[in-house]
């Protein structure tokens, strides 16, 4: 069609040079070459509207053009099609938006863990920051797996009282008192064995060991007895009551009660005969006697989430 209207142009333009120029002959050229330009025009439109049409009805089709016409964004596709490492790298990517985006609404202080995270920072005497960012993790932790938050924070109060630099004479590390080299699977994923006195790892790999015994045992009670390597013993010596306990006080306390920080010290219970018996190394803190917990293996040699 253009090479139609290229040419009656030039006829049009080669008939005007060999005849003399009047203004009939003016206005005759004009209107031909506008017809010939409609006639062009409407032939473009009626193949764009098909053309449309078409990519419209054949998505292949469409991304074939779409590739042929921008070549240099094609290829990341096509070497992401052709290597599965890289699908897996930007599958992993894509959730990796997801799970930020869940964080982000799981990691919002609410006004139960600003109670939590000020009442957890005067009773133990830790700094603010160091107490918010404790809470925030647990929180975060517990929201990724399913469990209570303020039975972490209970947890981590007992066996250590918020001091992620304890270590008992046992070798159990951290927050949660963890024993590396017993669940050196579990800190494969957060670093290794060495990140037993990171917090966000310690509070991570302690939280899981604690949500698989509650799965085992079906109670809170019996996953805090495996928790601290009584499960065949016929007590724990007071561990679950120490850890229920505080986990009553932080639910009262996340509710907007005025809970006290101080306690009289309870009478601590005989010590269990089939309980190997430790003392954390964390520094005195208020209410001593429900900060110090007991990790060990129970008589089977069952593996527990202290060792």
């Amino acid at each position: 069609m253009i090479h139609r209207f290229i040419g009656t142009s030039a006829r049009l333009v080669q008939q005007m040079a060999s005849q003399p120029v009047t203004w009939s002959s003016v206005i005759k050229a004009a209107r031909g070459v506008l017809t010939t330009a409609q006639h062009t025009l409407t032939v473009f439109g009626l193949s764009a509207v098909a053309m449309i049409a078409l990519l419209y009805s054949r998505p292949d089709f469409a991304k074939r053009v779409s590739d042929f016409l921008s070549p240099q964004h094609a290829m990341p596709a096509q070497v992401a099609t052709a290597n599965p490492a890289v699908q897996l790298v930007a599958a992993r990517g894509a959730d990796a938006v997801e799970i930020a985006n869940d964080d982000k609404a799981a990691n919002r202080p609410t006004r139960q863990q600003k109670y939590v995270t000020d009442w957890l920072s005067r009773r133990y005497r830790v700094a603010g920051d160091a107490a918010n960012m404790l809470v925030t993790t647990a929180y975060s932790t517990a929201h990724e797996i399913k469990l209570d938050p303020l039975l972490i924070l209970a947890v981590m109060a007992i066996e250590s009282g918020l001091n992620p630099f304890a270590e008992s004479p046992m070798g159990a590390q951290g927050l949660m008192q963890v024993m590396s080299k017993v669940h050196s699977d579990k800190f494969e994923e957060v670093g290794g064995s060495q990140a037993a006195l990171n917090p966000v790892a310690n509070i991570r790999v302690g939280a899981l060991i604690l949500k698989d015994y509650v799965n085992r045992t079906g109670s809170v009670e019996g996953a805090l007895k495996s928790y601290v390597g009584a499960a065949a013993a016929d007590d724990d010596s007071g561990y679950g009551s120490k850890v229920i306990t505080e986990y009553k006080r932080l639910k009262q306390v996340a509710s907007g009660k005025n809970v006290p920080i101080y306690f009289p010290p309870a009478s601590a219970p005989a010590p269990s005969t089939t309980l190997a018996q430790k003392s954390a190394s964390a520094p005195a803190k208020p209410d001593t006697a429900s900060t110090e917990s007991a990790h060990g293996s129970n008589q089977t040699g069952e593996t527990v989430a202290g060792l």
